[in-house]
């Protein structure tokens, strides 16, 4: 049976924050079957974890799981790979359920990535039919006349189909570079550098910023957290769906 970290039980119990808990535990505080807990102990359900003597009521009914992910480039969005290249779940650590990807990025791609392991949840936000926006930081080699931008916007032809309406901002724009901002609503596969290849723009950077109302923000390169219950609420009431 797997165990979880003692810090995450005694918070999940109500007795305190992960980081009072980890200071109770380096206190000697606690227990767990009568011998006294170090930092990056963990326990199930039949361990007896007490706290200053009191015993704790610990249930390991599974909990839901909803982290956002700065994810690098060079790192697939895969459980594994036979390749043996990165995975983006070798950047997740100390959760104790297994969560998986919502979408995708591709290795040369970065920012937002949501987890979860709440299958519900991640086909909505997934749909097709809920057109959730995906807004992106797009730098491209060159210029940019209005010309692509206006087709950019209205729909291009990629893989034989066209492309949902988006809305397109010019950000930053040089003879030799341009940053643009993408939002789209809908998630083919490598849509956004498909379409500017389509208007005859070279990629040199994208990053997702945001997944409707949720955004990436401050998040470093390869560190993760968990939604807040805002952010979540805000997700939902995004795909129509009415739990807060």
């Amino acid at each position: 049976m797997e165990k979880i970290r003692l810090q995450k039980i005694i918070s999940q119990c109500g007795i305190c924050s992960r980081r009072k808990a980890e200071e109770l535990i380096s206190q000697g505080r606690v227990r767990v079957n009568g011998r006294v807990a170090g930092l990056g102990d963990g326990a199930s359900a039949k361990d007896v974890i007490t706290v200053d003597g009191e015993k704790i009521a610990f249930s390991e009914k599974r909990d839901k799981y909803y982290i956002m992910l700065n994810k690098p480039r060079g790192y697939v969005t895969t459980m594994s790979d036979e390749l043996d290249r990165k995975c983006v779940t070798e950047l997740l650590s100390d959760i104790p359920e297994r969560v998986y990807p919502v979408g995708r990025l591709d290795r040369n791609s970065e920012g937002l990535l949501l987890f979860t392991n709440d299958g519900k949840f991640a086909n909505d936000i997934m749909h097709p039919s809920r057109h959730i926006s995906k807004t992106y930081r797009v730098t491209v080699h060159s210029s940019v006349n209005d010309e692509q931008l206006a087709e950019l916007a209205e729909g291009v032809i990629i893989d034989g189909k066209k492309t949902l309406p988006a809305t397109v901002k010019v950000l930053a724009q040089e003879a030799e570079r341009s940053v643009l901002q993408i939002v789209i609503r809908e998630g083919r596969n490598r849509q956004i550098r498909k379409m500017c290849e389509a208007v005859g723009l070279e990629v040199a950077r994208l990053k997702r910023t945001a997944i409707g109302p949720l955004k990436l923000g401050m998040l470093k390169p390869g560190a993760y957290r968990e939604l807040t219950a805002e952010e979540l609420r805000a997700l939902r009431n995004a795909v129509g769906d009415g739990r807060k």
